[in-house]
């Protein structure tokens, strides 16, 4: 009897040995053993990412490409394992091209997306969350999908869950959710020019871009918002953007959090009539094209021509290049 239970024993432990081993070799995260979706690093992965074009904020006529739900219903499709859909994800983003894509309609208005090495590790954890989560819609997809697949239950639909977005009313968000809303739909807006200008016409002309556009399209989501937004840093390319002691300050706290694998918590400072928000700018492998160690020389000459004081170089990725520095005003929020 004593044999009997110990084989037993022996069997459920080898059991949960090969299962671990499993999961550990496979990279993928265990989505029952967080406690929300918050928790999953593929979620911060696709926000730096991939936001800067698959914003779930941009609209539906001004966007530069389709919103990650929609990669998320053409993917998912029904029965496909993990394991299956993280592969797909994978082989498209090392070699995108039109005949592999599972998007025809997107590659038709936006064209191939551009190749863009990630790691390999990076893509894993954003394809394992949206996988497993519920991915944030904009406002129009879901009547689009209707329009274009009756009723929402067209090819591709699978698993995907999604969420309607929060509703835009700031009367119903915190000081910190406005000064989010303000940040990142300023970086959709100049990522949709940016990345536009990279698609159509290269690295290059992207730098000279930069110079001409970026101050006006912030100034006018300024005015779009009624707020005073900035982008700063302590190695500004443009010396309009150097950071004052202040701004130096919360630069280092932001830089300790993200050296500590931490997810950084915007800095709110509450005054009596207005409020300061402030929110690290963090690199991706895009931004390394031109603030990376190894700059293509052409683009490099560039960019010192522009720039002759130029402090913006030798980035690795996830490191802070600068912050977004915005205040708005209390009254009639």
């Amino acid at each position: 009897m004593k044999s009997k239970i110990a084989l037993v024993l022996i069997a459920i432990i080898s059991f949960w040995s090969c299962k671990n081993n499993s999961n550990q070799e496979s990279g993928y995260t265990n989505a029952t053993t967080l406690e929300n979706q918050e928790e999953h690093p593929g979620k911060k992965l696709m926000e730096v990412n991939c936001y800067v074009c698959h914003s779930p904020t941009a609209s539906h006529d001004s966007r530069i490409a389709p919103p990650m739900i929609a990669v998320k219903q053409h993917y998912l499709t029904e029965g496909i394992s993990k394991k299956e859909f993280i592969k797909s994800i994978q082989e498209f983003m090392k070699n995108p091209n039109a005949e592999d894509s599972k998007m025809p309609g997107a590659v038709r208005r936006f064209g191939v997306m551009p190749k863009a090495v990630y790691p390999e590790a990076t893509i894993t954890l954003i394809a394992d969350y949206i996988y497993d989560f519920d991915i944030e819609q904009p406002e129009w997809f879901e009547e689009h999908v209707k329009q274009e697949h009756g009723k929402g239950q067209g090819k591709g639909m699978g698993k995907m869950k999604g969420q309607q977005q929060a509703s835009n009313e700031e009367t119903d968000l915190s000081y910190e959710e406005i000064g989010m809303k303000y940040a990142l739909a300023t970086k959709a807006e100049l990522g949709k020019n940016l990345m536009g200008t990279i698609q159509k016409k290269g690295t290059l002309e992207a730098v000279e871009f930069c110079s001409e556009k970026a101050y006006p399209i912030t100034d006018s989501m300024a005015v779009v918002y009624n707020a005073a937004i900035k982008r700063v840093s302590d190695k500004p390319r443009n010396p309009e953007n150097a950071a004052n002691s202040k701004e130096r300050y919360y630069l280092r706290r932001f830089e300790k959090a993200i050296r500590s694998n931490e997810e950084p918590k915007p800095i709110i400072e509450n005054g009596s009539k207005s409020v300061n928000f402030f929110y690290p700018i963090t690199t991706n492998t895009m931004c390394l094209q031109c603030h990376g160690k190894n700059i293509d020389s052409n683009v490099y000459n560039t960019i010192k021509r522009l720039y002759p004081d130029d402090k913006a170089i030798g980035y690795d990725e996830n490191q802070v290049r600068g912050m977004w520095s915005i205040s708005f005003n209390k009254e009639g929020i």
